[in-house]
């Protein structure tokens, strides 16, 4: 019976040995399909919320913090002072288009001047013709043809100079009233007052939370200054930090798991979007030398941008919060 029974305790000892050796071979074999970090952090897309004309804040619809639908107003400027300027922009138009009108009424009255320069001119070489004839008969005195073909030359620079004055003219109005310079400038200041007018509401490109807003009626805010960010709804992604020594067989599209430590018990699903062209200290304002005689060789991490699939609104994530990444890179 002692044989039998250390026969069977041997049995057993082999056959845990054997299923030890089985499920570590199995972590193993599993621990090669499976990459992980604890080097990850939260990440989304911002849109830096800014007014794209300077005014004085007249009205505030959100907090901060608050979220927001696409098209919502955020908060309006004083309309007063781009107002104005719309009025004054459709004033010079209107004064552009008088003028332009006027214009067209000095062609006509220039048309007139030539008419009658050329009348005139007319006038002056039939007199110098017949003075002409008169001298030659002996009827009429050589001083008195000098004064007829004088006459005729100041009546041609008389017509010369009415011409002049209806070219200008026509070029004035070349194209009408539309076309005149000063209207095409008064239309297009009138074009920015308006576009100026509608940008005193500032609305939410999308739909998403807004943060680090702290504005208040009153505020004065700067063109293109930001005054708040808006993390936009479903756009998570975790950066996650692997040695470069682990990149190998990691790829875009490959299924992904994220853990983040402030939702405990909580597992999101995603995918790697993508895998950044260098290292995070590469990008630094002050990148590392290593050309140095005391380098030291250390690893390098790589950032994996991984998609987060499935956000959940019942558990909220936070820009730069801490996450653990697992990805199967089989």
């Amino acid at each position: 019976m002692k044989v039998a029974g250390r026969r069977i305790v041997q049995g057993l000892a082999i056959v845990a040995v054997l299923g030890a050796a089985a499920a570590g071979y199995a972590w193993y074999r599993e621990s090669l399909r499976v990459r992980s970090t604890d080097d990850a952090y939260v990440n989304a897309d911002v849109a830096r919320i800014s007014a794209l004309v300077t005014g004085q804040v007249a009205r505030v619809f959100v907090k901060d913090n608050q979220e927001v639908r696409k098209g919502d107003e955020l908060f309006e400027l004083d309309r007063r002072p781009f107002e104005v300027a719309l009025a004054k922009a459709r004033a010079k138009l209107a004064q552009a288009e008088r003028t332009a009108r006027q214009d067209s009424a000095d062609v006509g009255a220039a048309q007139a001047g030539v008419e009658s320069a050329r009348v005139a001119l007319d006038n002056a070489n039939a007199q110098l013709k017949r003075a002409e004839d008169l001298v030659a008969q002996k009827f009429l005195s050589q001083q008195a043809l000098d004064d007829a073909r004088a006459k005729a030359r100041t009546a041609e620079a008389s017509l010369a100079a009415a011409q002049a004055m209806l070219d200008r003219a026509r070029q004035a109005v070349t194209g009408g009233v539309a076309a005149n310079p000063d209207a095409l400038e008064a239309r297009a200041e009138i074009a920015q007052a308006q576009l100026d007018v509608e940008r005193t509401r500032v609305i939410a490109p999308s739909d998403g939370r807004i943060t680090n807003f702290s504005l208040v009626a009153g505020s004065s805010v700067t063109a293109n200054a930001p005054v708040a960010a808006l993390i936009v709804d479903g756009s998570f992604w975790v950066d996650a930090n692997f040695k470069e020594t682990e990149l190998p067989g990691i790829r875009p599209g490959q299924r992904a798991q994220v853990s983040v430590d402030m939702v405990p018990g909580r597992v999101f699903h995603g995918h790697v979007d993508s895998l950044s062209g260098g290292t995070g200290s590469a990008f630094s304002l002050l990148p590392p030398q290593n050309a140095t005689g005391n380098w030291v060789k250390v690893t390098q991490r790589i950032p994996v941008k991984v998609r987060i699939d499935d956000t959940d609104p019942a558990h909220p994530l936070r820009v730069g919060a801490t996450a653990t990444v697992e990805i199967r890179v089989d």
